[in-house]
């Protein structure tokens, strides 16, 4: 059973592992079959969901939503997180693909997400992008209006550096509960430039998104020697699965992150879970960094 954690000073508590659903209208299930992955996954104690409101061209949502009016009784056994300040031109209103995060809009959003996904209140409201144009103030505005109406109980960022973090969290009253970051094997630059060194002195955890690279840790030849230096790992810990070795990869970082989980394949959901159980020493991690890499530590 998947373990719970707090994210930040102020909570919220959160599964170890979220189950994400980027990808949910390419997983081609009917809402019935929806809602059984979801009572799926909430059994292994995966009680996080992590939604945008432009995923799947602004249809993951309704579809999470239809899922749920067929199984009420599953939204008091999950917390749900969304974002928005992203426009695409997936909306016929949106000529160029834009952020926007002036109040109005977050507020808006919010009440758009919280129609389609059927609940009466977000668990978390994340800002999906920085916005060049973003004034701390409006959008500590909006936070603090969903906050006092009841529908949004706790409010984070996602890809936001140090300094946008410590912009944002200076204009409110309570704690930003994470920062949704992408973190893996594929793509290390959050962790020398700071972006986890402010969470983990704040003791904020970060939930890390795209963990397996997108899918191109398994595709992109340029990945070759990583997969075989994972499999070389694999062979000498518990796990059964590259794919285990990852998460423990991300899981062994001191900012304690929290992997978010892509997969609609309740069996690839269920071997990320073992991955809690997977320890890497401090020589395998670093193998692992030195084969992505392609280089050795200084």
């Amino acid at each position: 059973m998947v373990q719970r954690i707090v994210m930040a000073p102020q909570g919220p508590a959160f599964s170890r592992l979220v189950m994400g659903y980027w990808r949910l209208m390419e997983w081609n299930m009917s809402a019935g079959q929806l809602a059984g992955f979801i009572e799926q996954h909430l059994d292994l104690g995966i009680t996080t969901v992590d939604h945008a409101d432009i995923y799947g061209g602004y249809r993951c949502e309704a579809a999470f939503g239809d899922a749920l009016r067929l199984a009420p009784h599953l939204r008091q056994r999950m917390e749900i997180v969304t974002k928005c300040g992203i426009a695409t031109t997936a909306h016929p209103d949106n000529v160029i693909g834009h952020y926007i995060t002036d109040r109005d809009h977050i507020i808006h959003s919010a009440n758009a997400s919280l129609r389609h996904l059927g609940t009466d209140y977000l668990d978390l409201l994340l800002i999906h992008r920085p916005d060049p144009l973003m004034d701390a103030d409006e959008v500590a505005e909006a936070f603090i209006a969903l906050h006092q109406s009841g529908k949004v109980r706790h409010f984070g960022v996602s890809n936001f550096t140090p300094a946008q973090f410590t912009l944002l969290q200076s204009r409110l009253p309570f704690t930003l509960a994470t920062n949704q970051v992408e973190i893996s094997v594929v793509h290390q630059p959050l962790l020398l430039d700071g972006t986890l060194d402010q969470l983990q002195q704040l003791r904020i955890r970060p939930m890390a998104w795209s963990c397996l690279g997108g899918g191109r840790l398994f595709s992109d030849d340029a990945f070759q020697a990583l997969r075989d230096e994972l499999q070389k790992v694999m062979d000498e810990t518990s796990a059964s699965t590259i794919e285990q070795v990852v998460y423990a990869w991300i899981l062994r970082l001191p900012s304690q992150p929290v992997p978010i989980i892509g997969s609609g394949k309740i069996e690839r959901v269920r071997s990320a879970v073992k991955a809690l159980d997977v320890e890497l020493s401090r020589q395998q991690w670093f193998r692992i960094r030195k084969a992505a890499l392609g280089y050795d530590v200084p």
